[in-house]
């Protein structure tokens, strides 16, 4: 296999998108491309992290993203231990540093962490010598989710400065729009946030993005609509009146497509809620690139972390 993409990122962590900067980004994205052709090839290992072990600790259900970086971690020869919080010492009362430490005493080089508490993953990297990747913080971030829905973007329109980027849903529980938000402005794009009052938080222009309650208006604008799923597990009362009226309002249909003058790119970062925030024939349709998301989530992780390992390696 060729030398993958040379360079460093600015981090040795990756605890967020505003903890890095526009050279990261367009790294992971060099580097990305090279392993998608890897993922693709008939032998999809390479030996590069075999060497490293990278323990996956989840203290919140995952599906896609727990997956995506096992799967990411193996095509890099990592060994791999997975941590759940369920049927842990956890349930015991132990703290979540206790628990990290412990693990950490098993010779673990990178801790892959999901956790419901926001900042979470920046007290452990106060704390502990291992390197920290953030797969989602409670309502904060979800960094490597927003690297690869805009590298899906590029792959599809291009270069993201000045292109229009819509964000439609539940703004104001989504880790994944909120780090949207900060990707796709340092990369130059136009962003725009769609959804009902009660869940947009009111102070959006403080990030540089526009708000628009009409969906209509909001497709008509965009180049990419970004559709986010109703987060009701982290709604502790009621935002909506039902969700039938969600979809009625803000679901994003066949009707609603065909009225736009011009055809735009349409993507979900899962679970999809179908007949809701999208139907099936739009998550469907040509239009739609959620399944190149998901491979595409899987060569940008293994970007993230073969980038990360090399920040361990002393440089010469």
């Amino acid at each position: 296999m060729s030398v993958i993409s040379e360079g460093l990122l600015s981090t040795k962590h990756l605890l967020g998108i505003k903890y890095i900067t526009k050279s990261d980004i367009e790294l992971i994205f060099k580097t990305a491309k090279e392993f998608k052709q890897v993922i693709n090839r008939p032998i999809k290992k390479v030996p590069s992290l075999r060497d490293i072990t990278i323990a996956n600790i989840f203290f919140e259900n995952s599906t896609r993203t727990k997956l995506s970086f096992e799967l990411a971690e193996k095509r890099l020869s990592a060994d791999v231990v997975n941590f759940s919080a369920s049927g842990s010492s956890v349930k015991k009362g132990e703290t979540l540093l206790d628990t990290v430490n412990n693990i950490l005493a098993m010779k673990v080089d990178m801790v892959v962490m999901r956790h419901p508490s926001p900042g979470a993953h920046v007290y452990l990297s106060n704390h502990i010598d291992a390197q920290i990747i953030n797969a989602g913080d409670g309502t904060h971030e979800h960094p490597t989710q927003a690297l690869l829905d805009a590298f899906s973007m590029v792959e599809k329109v291009g270069d993201l400065k000045e292109k229009n980027i819509l964000i439609v849903g539940d703004i104001k529980h989504s880790r994944v729009a909120l780090s949207n938000i900060f990707c796709l402005k340092k990369l130059g794009a136009n962003v725009k946030v769609c959804g009902p009052p009660t869940l947009i938080q009111k102070n959006m222009h403080h990030l540089g993005v526009d708000v628009e309650y009409d969906l209509d208006k909001a497709l008509a604008w965009c180049d990419v609509a970004n559709i986010l799923r109703i987060q009701l597990e982290r709604q502790d009362i009621k935002f909506i009146p039902s969700l039938r009226e969600y979809a009625l309002y803000y679901g994003v249909n066949k009707q609603r497509l065909q009225k736009l003058k011009k055809p735009i790119v349409i993507m979900h970062p899962g679970p999809i809620n179908r007949g809701v925030e999208i139907t099936s024939h739009v998550a469907d349709s040509e239009h739609s690139i959620i399944l190149d998301q998901v491979e595409n989530g899987v060569a940008v992780r293994m970007a993230v972390l073969y980038l990360l390992a090399n920040k361990r390696k002393p440089q010469e």
